[in-house]
């Protein structure tokens, strides 16, 4: 049987129960992360729990758990699950109280759920590239959370998926923000650009390492806003994120990009991303 982290504890998924009253249900009041599993191995482990506090700081909510046990939690899921490729979500909300806008009590705990689900590489579409669809960004301004509050990410999502698009790509104005749930990229000239880490995007942590790899290996990296129409002019697009990699992205809208085929830059940090991945898992394999 399948298990599921309810509180700490280790139990079978049939068993796990939330109470109605928990404020990630009734108020998205609550963070969340997805980390990504690889032959058994979390990818990126560190930076993902530390973004977790980071979001939990953020909107004032004590997470009472160390790193190191939610770590070890997560290893015994992939354990227990005999997770091979796959990912990891866990989230926390700031628990159970009569449902009332302002924050409970400080001594009420935080609720924390982690699950497992298999979930293989997208080889085909890491290979040929997808399709992608503009859409409005009518979000908040505190993207830089990983918030449970998703309903603005969700809406994009369904209206390209309405179009056959992978992903929706958001512009506030002219000014390309992100993905519905990655972070977009355009090469010009051979120059990477992406939206600057403010609080209008999540700053990825795909996106981190497509930052330290471009700095490692002389390719150009620039954080700067870019315009829809930069976007649509640009030599090549791709987005990143947890469970896409480096995505190549071969058509916004009814604009082809780089005659639909993947670029050169984009196949050079597919290439790097995939060579990091091996050594992230490996080094874990001698701890």
């Amino acid at each position: 049987m399948e298990k599921v982290i309810i509180n700490g504890e280790l139990i079978e998924r049939k068993d796990a129960v939330m109470d109605i009253e928990d404020r990630g249900y009734q108020f998205g009041d609550g963070i969340y992360e997805v980390i990504r599993v690889y032959s058994g191995k979390m990818y990126t482990a560190e930076e993902h729990l530390k973004r977790l506090y980071k979001s939990a700081e953020k909107i004032g909510l004590k997470i009472h758990y160390q790193k190191d046990e939610i770590k070890s939690h997560a290893a015994s899921l992939i354990e227990e699950n005999r997770l091979d490729t796959g990912i990891i979500y866990m989230q926390f909300s700031r628990g159970i109280a009569p449902r009332q806008h302002a924050f409970p009590l400080e001594d009420t705990a935080c609720s924390y759920i982690a699950y497992t689900r298999e979930m293989p590489r997208p080889e085909a579409m890491l290979d040929k590239g997808v399709k992608t669809l503009l859409v409005e960004d009518i979000r908040w301004l505190r993207c830089d959370i990983k918030s449970l509050n998703l309903l603005g990410n969700i809406l994009a999502k369904q209206k390209a998926a309405e179009s056959d698009c992978y992903e929706a790509i958001q512009h506030r104005g002219e000014i390309v923000t992100e993905g519905s749930s990655s972070n977009v990229f355009i090469v010009k000239d051979g120059t990477v650009m992406t939206h600057p880490a403010t609080n209008l995007i999540l700053n990825g942590i795909t996106r981190q390492v497509i930052q330290k790899l471009c700095a490692e290996n002389a390719v150009r990296f620039d954080e700067k806003e870019f315009t829809v129409e930069q976007l649509l002019a640009a030599d090549e697009v791709f987005l990143g994120s947890t469970t896409s990699e480096v995505m190549p992205i071969i058509q916004v809208n009814q604009t082809v990009i780089g005659g639909g085929v993947p670029g050169t830059v984009t196949r050079k940090l597919q290439e790097l991303f995939s060579q990091h991945i091996q050594k992230d898992c490996t080094l874990l394999q001698n701890i």
